[in-house]
């Protein structure tokens, strides 16, 4: 698809999909602060299991950026991964009451996105992997970045609200929008533009293979915290 960078043609790719992530019923609650507690809690322990499976991913793209530069962003953003998003995670369930959530089981879909991440870290491919963490960080800067507005809007309005749940759902929403992630996000697709164009005709449709396979586990994982389905 001529005009467009790479990443954005591999978007294309995957049609309504995606808008099925940005526009998700849960993203819309997130804003709201009205996520139900025992979806709350799923959604964050299954997200939680996939760290270690993350930090090995952007380990490899690390390791196999082209240039010193290209790798410093990432080993920034591995550092922010590392400590506060991990801190988040530690504050949510010590507020949610789920101090056991290393005992919960992975669901399906948490297992088969882990999996996904591991087999493109050891792929070698560097446009492989940043067709995944793409997915992974684009479609969370697309949504969150959609409900921003009401979710502002919403924050002054919480007297009636458990406060435990209000800071959980909208400080994810903050770790997910806003200029810092925003380059975070420009950062990784980035590199896959670049990547582009030094790939043959069947690298390009492996990519667009790992980008629409990541999508769609975005979706699993999102009907799954939202108890639409049992466990995919």
């Amino acid at each position: 698809m001529s005009g467009i960078g790479f990443s954005e043609e591999l978007r294309h790719g995957v049609g309504d999909s995606w808008q099925a992530i940005v526009c998700h019923p849960l993203t819309d609650a997130f804003a709201a602060g009205t996520v139900p507690q025992d979806v709350l809690q799923r959604y964050l322990i299954q997200d939680h299991k996939f760290l270690d499976a993350f930090v090995i991913l952007l380990s490899s793209i690390i390791a196999h950026a082209r240039t010193y530069q290209d790798r410093l962003p990432g080993c920034q953003f591995l550092g922010l991964v590392t400590s506060a998003e991990n801190n988040y995670f530690e504050r949510s369930f010590e507020a949610l009451g789920t101090e056991k959530a290393a005992e919960v089981p992975p669901a399906t879909c948490t297992t088969d996105f882990c999996n996904l991440m591991k087999e493109v870290a050891n792929s070698g491919s560097l446009a492989e992997m940043l067709s995944v963490i793409v997915v992974c960080e684009w479609s969370y800067l697309s949504w969150a970045t959609r409900v921003l507005p009401d979710t502002i809007r919403t924050r002054e309005d919480n007297d009636d609200r458990d406060s435990s749940r209000l800071f959980i759902t909208y400080e994810w929403i903050d770790l997910h929008s806003g200029p810092a992630f925003e380059q975070v996000v420009s950062y990784f697709r980035g590199l896959l533009d670049q990547e582009g164009p030094l790939l043959t005709p069947a690298e390009r449709e492996r990519c667009q293979q790992r980008f629409s396979h990541a999508v769609q586990l975005e979706i699993d994982f999102f009907d799954m915290a939202n108890n639409e389905k049992s466990d995919k």
